[in-house]
């Protein structure tokens, strides 16, 4: 199959060979001819020659341009296809029909703008499904460039901020100058965060909430600002509900727990004071009473949550507030103890810390290897919990901070989210690890 191949490769190269060499033979006779004028002006038969002379060159000039006619055809079709191009436009191609090597230039010419036209269309194809995905997303998505003007806003976007009128063109400042106070100020300040805009009937409660998004980037060598408001308002109230569920389901547990004890040894008192058996009234008393205590400590835990007060700061010294801490739960001190005070509310944080150092305990840490750290580092403080209790998988740290959410037997999920709470109250953060080798380490961290 390779033997008929190798012929018309050669026929293709002797095509343009033999088009060349005669182009050649042109320019040389033409040169020649040119020659011989010259000689022949100083013979005496210098006009019958020059005459015969330059009619040769004439043919051999239009030999030239019929020779080369094609071949310069070719480049400048070349050239305006290149042109086309850079300009974006694929949709050109070359005809060529002389079998030589330039067909060979001609079909890779041919075949680079069909690759070039079919990349072009799967990017036209993208770019309108991305156009569809941005244009029918909920989410508002406004994009203004360096100069304050809006360069590109969804269909959201228009109806959220515009009556559903087009944005393009409009200065943002005008766009924000028509929005709610609490919705312009955070679409201005370009923080991630969430704000509540009043609604339009006062009297019905129907707040609106939205979380607005913020993002400067270049584009085309420009700075531009994209801007992403979301309605929040239908997903928060879906995870109130979710939420007033389980607060629900979590005190009827509690209470059914609480209370049918209670009645059963209230029925059980009262059938021994009737028969007189008077001498085991006070054991049915003592759980009737560590009951109802366990129950309104219950209660009052949720409260602790619910009604947590604004901190009050004020100067704590480290020795006589950690000696109080350890009169009400044992554990140590993790190196020297800082000198300077820390500005915090005292009651909220020793709260804090004691559900901390109560979890370690109960986690089945040896209370010797329960400590606490507090550094005092450049703008911030850090306090720690470390134990070698049973730890906390990846799951369990990823909700243990969510309220209501317990791995204890009767537990009500409030420690670590009534900690939460007192911590950011206070501007700070808190974070949850295992500990290699077993254990949990609590850090909490205090602005300064």
């Amino acid at each position: 199959m390779n033997t008929p191949a190798a012929p018309a490769r050669r026929r293709l190269r002797f095509g343009l060979r033999a088009r060349l060499w005669l182009l050649a033979t042109a320019v040389a006779a033409l040169s020649a001819s040119l020659a011989l004028l010259v000689q022949s002006l100083s013979g005496e038969a210098w006009l019958a020659r020059g005459a015969g002379i330059v009619g040769g060159a004439l043919v051999g000039a239009l030999l030239l341009d019929r020779l080369a006619a094609p071949a310069l055809s070719l480049f400048r079709a070349l050239a305006g296809v290149v042109t086309a191009y850079r300009d974006g436009d694929f949709a050109f191609d070359i005809a060529w029909e002389h079998d030589d090597e330039l067909r060979e230039l001609v079909d890779a010419h041919n075949a680079l703008g069909q690759t070039l036209r079919s990349q072009r269309q799967r990017l036209v194809q993208r770019e309108l499904l991305l156009d569809t995905m941005v244009q029918n997303t909920p989410v508002a998505m406004l994009l203004a460039d360096a100069g304050g003007r809006v360069a590109y806003a969804n269909l959201a976007a228009r109806r959220l901020l515009h009556g559903g009128r087009p944005l393009e063109g409009v200065r943002v400042d005008t766009v924000l100058a028509a929005q709610p106070p609490a919705l312009a100020e955070a679409m201005r300040s370009g923080r991630d965060g969430l704000c509540t805009v009043p609604g339009d009937d006062p009297s019905a409660d129907e707040d609106e909430s939205f979380h607005v998004l913020a993002k400067d980037f270049q584009l085309g060598g420009r700075a531009h600002r994209l801007l992403l408001v979301r309605r929040f308002t239908g997903e928060l109230r879906r995870q109130e509900v979710r939420t007033w569920k389980k607060v629900i389901r979590v005190i009827s547990h509690e209470l059914n727990n609480s209370l049918a004890p209670i009645a059963s040894m209230a029925y059980s008192g009262g059938e021994l004071l009737r028969r007189g058996e008077t001498e085991r009234l006070p054991d049915v008393l003592g759980a009737i009473g560590e009951r109802a205590r366990h129950l309104e400590g219950f209660i009052r835990g949720y409260a602790d949550v619910a009604r947590l007060p604004a901190p009050r700061p004020e100067p704590i010294d480290w020795p006589a507030f950690v000696q109080r801490l350890q009169v009400q739960v044992a554990f140590r001190t993790a190196g020297e103890l800082p000198v300077q005070p820390l500005q915090a509310d005292p009651a909220q944080l020793a709260q804090a810390l004691l559900n901390l150092l109560k979890n370690a305990h109960e986690s089945g840490s040896d209370p010797a290897a329960i400590y606490l750290r507090a550094q005092a580092l450049p703008g911030e403080w850090r306090l720690e919990v470390t134990d070698r209790g049973s730890g906390m998988s990846e799951a369990v740290l990823a909700q243990a901070l969510v309220p209501f959410y317990s791995t204890k037997r009767g537990g009500t999920g409030l420690g670590l989210a009534l900690v939460r709470e007192i911590v950011e109250a206070h501007g700070g953060r808190i974070a949850l690890a295992r500990r290699d080798g077993g254990g949990t380490q609590v850090t909490l961290v205090l602005p300064a």
